[in-house]
């Protein structure tokens, strides 16, 4: 085997030219979106309201393994992409342990996170259909980031719905979004009959991306020209996040590295399904074995102690429902820092391969998740998102047990984005401020009894 680098870098030829489609090796698919008038399964037609037609398409497809990247989408990929995989020696020498650590590294580019790959290509579609512009929901703020971008690429208009508590706590996240021509209204806000109908209903509310989304579905279904976009849950999402997970698989097959175990953060499945795709793919042709994990927060444990059943995308029940791992829609989550991670339930696609045991989930406390990126970042140099960091923690603790049992075991994860917008929620973890919410039974029982009866 070859000495493997700090960084594995593939050369730009060697960078994806098809998004991989996980449902197309999965034998028991997961459950179709179902519109929420008839509560039956989804039309071309009935998605193509809200989302672009291509779009549309895309996320009804659960049969095509590859979809082509269009040119002007590969094009724009190339002033970031391949991003490097890499290997984390100091890491590895701090925590003494024989474990091989390496991070898929998606925070070099000027959105600071693994976001830009889709909203790139949702701006192309949009562009290509002759639209106005979009609108769509932001938590922590990198979606809403990565998305002004890309319409500021293609001319288009960009409506922007930040969580309320994120808005808040990440004034110069907004600014960029502004600096890039974005709108930014944080939700719920009283622009929109759903946003007054929740501010009503929770007053004094912090938000969620459940809250999020439905004013941004509302909002684009009101004007002409528009369409909403969203930065994760959906397939389609997952469908262009597979870059990850294709040039982390690349990059190790370079240096002949197979890689034992697979740990993403998990919010709504974004980053977490685009690293494991593949990996899963692979599963399911009965090609390896891998160990997938997903870290989520435990203010916000959809996987670990939520319910698999069909459920409204968003707080308001405007949008199709999904059958997914959730906490009921009506769920909101604590003021908890790690805004991307703040959603009620799961990916369609994640949550199906988590029923079917492909896929492990565990859920960590936010002071020992900024323990962990504190320790990451004084010795590899990145200061990492705190979404991110749920990975490192779980990273972590499996590094330290290699430790223990001696086993070196080759550790994958993802390192989704950059911290340096989040400096509110690293002062208050510096200052001794910072505290744990894990919500009671009795939360979670409340809101998931709401469930719709399907």
């Amino acid at each position: 085997m070859q000495e493997i680098p700090y960084k594995i870098y593939l050369e730009e030829n060697e960078m994806p030219t098809q998004w991989y489609n996980v449902r197309a090796d999965m034998k028991k698919k997961p459950a179709p979106l179902l519109n929420p008038g008839t509560l039956q399964p989804v039309t071309l037609e009935d998605l193509s309201h809200v989302f672009c037609t291509e779009l549309a398409k895309q996320e009804l497809d659960d049969k095509t393994p590859y979809f082509d990247i269009p040119e002007e989408i590969r094009s724009f990929y190339r002033m970031y992409r391949p991003s490097p995989l890499v290997r984390a020696y100091c890491l590895e020498e701090k925590l003494q342990t024989p474990a091989h650590i390496y991070y898929k590294f998606e925070g070099n580019n000027t959105s600071g996170s693994h976001k830009l790959n889709s909203a790139i290509a949702q701006a192309y579609y949009a562009k290509k259909q002759g639209l106005k512009g979009v609108t769509t929901e932001t938590g922590a703020g990198q979606w809403g980031t990565a998305l002004s971008m890309a319409c500021s690429y293609f001319g288009l208009d960009c409506q922007v719905y930040m969580v309320k508590c994120s808005y808040e706590q990440k004034p110069f996240r907004r600014e960029v979004m502004r600096t890039y021509g974005a709108k930014v209204t944080p939700s719920p806000s009283m622009t929109t009959e759903v946003g007054k109908k929740i501010n009503a209903e929770f007053p004094g509310t912090t938000g969620s991306l459940g809250c999020a989304i439905s004013e941004a579905v509302e909002a684009a279904t009101k004007q002409e020209g528009y369409r909403y976009v969203l930065g994760s849950v959906l397939t389609q999402v997952l469908l262009h996040q597979s870059v990850i997970g294709l040039e982390t698989q690349s990059a190790l097959r370079k240096y002949g590295v197979k890689a034992d175990m697979i740990i993403g953060c998990a919010g709504g499945g974004s980053n977490l399904g685009g690293l494991i795709s593949p990996f899963a793919g692979e599963m399911l042709r009965g090609e390896a074995d891998y160990e997938l994990i997903a870290v989520e927060p435990a203010s916000c444990p959809s996987l670990t102690r939520g319910k698999y059943a069909y459920d409204f995308c968003d707080t308001g029940k405007v949008c199709p429902l999904a059958k997914m791992y959730t906490l009921g829609s009506g769920f909101i989550p604590s003021a908890n820092h790690a805004g991307g991670l703040r959603y009620h339930g799961m990916s369609s696609v994640v949550s199906e391969l988590y029923d079917q045991g492909l896929l492990k989930a565990r859920s960590v406390e936010q002071t020992e998740v900024f323990k962990a990126a504190t320790e990451f970042a004084r010795v590899e140099g990145i200061l990492p998102a705190p979404e991110s960091s749920h990975a490192i923690k779980v990273a972590i603790d499996e590094a330290i047990k290699c430790k223990e049992t001696g086993e070196a075991k080759n550790i994958v994860f993802g390192l989704t984005g950059t911290g340096y917008f989040d400096m509110y929620a690293y002062q208050k973890f510096n200052d001794g401020q910072m505290s744990d919410y894990i919500p009671t039974d009795e939360e979670l029982d409340k809101s998931l009894s709401q469930l719709p009866k399907i």
